[in-house]
Order: structure tokens, then C-alpha cells, then sequence
């Protein structure tokens, strides 16, 4: 089994982090410093994101296992576990699964519902990228522009850019596996699991994923659950609007 690339800061109780889709360890930075004062913070890249291991193989049981074998390498007990979006649904499927392991979870952006496929026309704008021609992270950005007109987005991508060698650039994520395994993303937590720990989820106010409808789905897996509202934010919920993210967090931890 391939270990996940990460980041420790700090020490206290472990407090481990899990990006997004299309994200990284990196992104959780400048947060994981503010916690890294109290905890000792784990700023892990998945599978086929940032610095981990590439994989063919991609989905929810694989990622909360991945992050099982993380766990049992570092001898970690009792972990805090907060999961942003696509990191949210793994930090939800390994509290069901190994609820002795995690002693509160935080839930940033994502529900335990199904999700239909979204993410095309960003995979698409992926996908035009030529590295071979695209050899500047300028020539990259024009291309990318082509398809996205979010620059909030398009800049988010571009932070996943590096220098392979001196000649090419590349992604960070496997964008291969990515796009094969896309429908993956969206899928829902098992019926009837729960997890009965103490359970915060965080909402942006602006953003679409967690709504009303999805309250009593959220109770029906997590009993001990309370939902909170992050203010002039949508889903980058912790960079749109970090200060309260953060008092959040800690005020549920304390």
C-alpha cells in the first residue's frame, strides 16, 4: 500500500485535513498554521491529487482506505477529521466506517447525498491543455481561458501547474484517472451508516450544496450533527472567508 504525501505541523491532538477535488495539501496552508498552534495538523494529499501516488483506481472506499493506511502508519488515535467537498465525503465514509478512530468530525461544503456529475467543462478545459505546446504557465492560462470564465476557479486550477523538468510543465493531479473516473466524485454515503461523534457541518452561504432538503439526511447519518452557516461564502468556503472558518472550527474543537 502507497502512503499519502503530507504535511505535519504542530503537535497536540492530530487534526487531519483532506482537500477537495482538484486540490492539495498546499491550499490548507495558511489555515493549518492557525490550527497548528493548538493540534498537530495533518495536511494530506489523495490519491491522484498534489504529491500522492497516481492510481488508475479512484473512488470513495479507496480514499477512506488510503486514509486508514495513513492513520495506522503514524499510529494516530482518536483523530480530529475535517474533509472540504470531495474530501468531506471521504472524511464522512471513514468516520461511518472506523468511528472508534475519529473523535470529531467537521464537514466543510458537502452532504451526504448524491451528486450529479459537474464537473465536465472544467475536465474539458483540463484536457485541452497540451504541454507539449503548452509550454509556459502563460500559454497554459490562455488555453485554460478558452473554456473557463471563472477566475476564481481558473486560478485554482493553475495552482496545480508545476515544472516536471526543465522543459515541461504538467499537473499535479492525474488528470487521466481524473476524468475516467469522474462519476465517482458525486456518489452518495451508503444508506443506513452513521456516525454518532460530534459532527459540525459548514455551509457557505452562497453556495448550493448544502440546502434545507438535505437536513434531514444529514441527522439520518450523523445524529450528534449541528450545521452552521459560513457568511459571504460560497463552496471555497475556508479561503472566501477564512476568519470565521476559523473561529468556527475551533470553537467546535474547544
Amino acid at each position: 500500500m502507497q502512503l499519502l504525501h503530507s504535511t505535519i505541523l504542530g503537535k497536540g491532538h492530530p487534526f487531519l485535513i483532506l482537500h477537495g477535488y482538484f486540490g492539495m495539501s498546499d491550499n490548507w496552508k495558511t489555515l493549518g498554521n492557525q490550527f497548528s498552534e493548538n493540534y498537530e495538523v495533518h495536511l494530506i494529499d489523495q490519491r491522484n491529487h498534489g504529491r500522492s501516488f497516481h492510481s488508475d483506481y479512484f473512488d470513495y472506499e479507496l480514499l477512506a482506505e488510503d486514509l486508514y493506511a495513513y492513520i495506522q502508519h503514524y499510529k494516530l488515535e482518536k483523530v480530529l477529521l475535517l474533509g472540504h467537498s470531495m474530501g468531506g465525503k471521504v472524511a464522512m465514509l471513514f468516520a461511518v466506517t472506523y468511528p472508534e478512530l475519529v473523535d470529531k468530525l467537521i464537514i466543510a461544503d458537502i452532504s451526504p447525498k448524491y451528486y450529479e456529475p459537474h464537473h465536465q467543462s472544467i475536465l474539458a478545459a483540463l484536457n485541452s491543455v497540451n504541454f507539449s505546446l503548452h509550454n509556459t504557465r502563460s500559454k497554459v492560462e490562455e488555453a485554460l481561458r478558452i473554456y473557463m470564465k471563472d477566475e476564481g476557479v481558473l486560478q485554482f486550477m493553475l495552482k496545480n501547474v508545476f515544472r516536471k523538468n526543465k522543459q515541461t510543465l504538467a499537473f499535479r493531479f492525474n488528470l487521466h484517472s481524473l476524468t475516467v473516473n469522474n462519476s465517482e466524485v458525486g456518489e452518495a454515503l451508503p444508506s443506513f451508516t452513521h456516525f454518532d461523534g460530534p459532527t459540525l457541518f459548514l455551509k457557505g452561504e452562497n453556495s448550493n450544496y448544502i440546502t434545507s432538503e438535505e437536513i434531514p439526511l444529514i441527522n439520518a447519518h450523523f445524529a450528534n450533527a449541528k450545521i452552521v452557516t459560513v457568511k459571504n461564502a460560497g463552496h471555497w468556503l475556508h479561503a472566501e472567508n477564512p476568519t470565521q472558518f476559523y473561529s468556527e472550527v475551533i470553537s467546535f474543537l474547544n
